[in-house]
C-alpha cells in the first residue's frame, strides 16, 4: 500500500512528464495509424532517448503506479460505501428477481452470497435458519449467487439447478436439499432432487440450460464485485456485512444495530 505519510509527496511534475513521454512511446511504437511524431517518423535515437529517460527515473515509475493503484482503491472503496448506503435506505431495491423467505415487508434484509458448493456456506445454514425462523415477522433472507468456479467446479451446475427449481417455487426446498447433500453435487443429485420435489423434468432441464439462468448468475456476481465480496458466505443486513460460517448471536447483534 502507498503511504503518503512515509514517502513524502510526490515529484508530479516529474511524474507527469514521464507519464507524457511513455504514452508517447506507447502510441509512435504501437500497431495504429498514427506511427508519426509531427511530419517526421520516430527515429532510432528518439526510442533510445525515452528507454534511458525511464532507466533513470524507476523510482519515479515505481511511485507512479503505487499512487495509481491507490486512487483505484480509493475509488472502489467510494464505489461501495455507496452501494452499501443504498442498503441502508431501500434495502428492496437490491433484491430483484433472486428468491426470499421471512417477512414480506422487506424492511429489514439480509442478502446472502452463497456458493452450493462452499463448506462454509454449507456449514452456516443451521444458525441462519434459526436466524430467519426467530425473526421471520421482521427479517427478509435473500439468496444471491456467488459461485467460486475456480476452486468449486459444481458451483454453477448446482446453482443453475436450483434457479432452475425457483422457476417452479421450489427454490427454497432445493435450496436445502444440495446443501443437505453437499458431499454428492452431481448431475444424479440435481436430477434426483427435482423427481423428489416433483418438479416438471422437461422444464427443470430447459430453465437450468437456458441463457436467463446464467443472466441471474452474473447479475448476482456483478453485484458481488461492485460491493467487493470476494468469498463465501457473506451477508448484508441492511447495510451492515459480516461473513464466514458466523454463529447466531453476531447475526443477532447485527440486526439489533439495524433496528436502533
Amino acid at each position: 500500500m502507498f503511504d503518503y505519510s512515509m514517502r513524502g509527496k510526490l515529484n508530479w511534475s516529474k511524474v507527469m512528464l514521464l507519464g507524457v513521454i511513455l504514452t508517447l512511446f506507447i502510441t509512435i511504437s504501437g500497431c495504429n495509424s498514427f506511427n508519426q511524431l509531427g511530419n517526421g517518423q520516430v527515429t532510432p535515437e528518439l526510442e533510445k532517448q525515452v528507454l534511458q529517460i525511464i532507466r533513470d527515473n524507476p523510482e519515479v515509475i515505481i511511485e507512479s503506479v503505487q499512487a495509481y493503484q491507490e486512487q483505484q482503491k480509493e475509488q472502489r472503496q467510494a464505489s461501495q460505501t455507496e452501494i452499501l448506503q443504498e442498503f441502508k435506505t431501500n434495502p428492496k431495491a437490491k433484491i430483484g428477481n433472486s428468491p426470499t423467505t421471512g417477512s414480506d415487508t422487506q424492511q429489514i434484509v439480509l442478502l446472502e452470497f452463497s456458493d452450493f458448493q462452499c463448506p462454509f456456506c454449507g456449514k452456516v445454514q443451521g444458525n441462519l435458519k434459526q436466524f430467519i425462523d426467530k425473526n421471520q415477522d421482521r427479517v427478509t433472507l435473500v439468496f444471491k449467487h456467488l459461485p467460486l468456479t475456480q476452486i468449486h467446479p459444481q458451483a454453477i451446475p448446482a446453482a443453475r439447478a436450483s434457479w432452475a427449481a425457483q422457476q417452479q417455487g421450489k427454490f427454497w426446498e432445493y435450496h436445502d436439499a444440495l446443501f443437505e447433500q453437499q458431499e454428492q453435487l452431481g448431475e444424479d443429485l440435481y436430477l434426483e432432487i427435482a423427481n423428489n420435489l416433483n418438479l416438471d423434468m422437461e422444464q427443470f432441464n430447459r430453465d437450468r440450460n437456458s441463457d436467463a439462468a446464467i443472466a441471474q448468475l452474473q447479475e448476482d456476481i456483478q453485484l458481488a464485485q461492485k460491493i467487493g465480496v470476494s468469498g463465501t458466505p457473506f451477508f448484508i443486513l441492511n447495510g451492515e456485512t459480516f461473513s464466514g460460517a458466523v454463529e447466531l448471536s453476531e447475526m443477532e447483534k447485527a440486526l439489533t444495530k439495524v433496528s436502533q
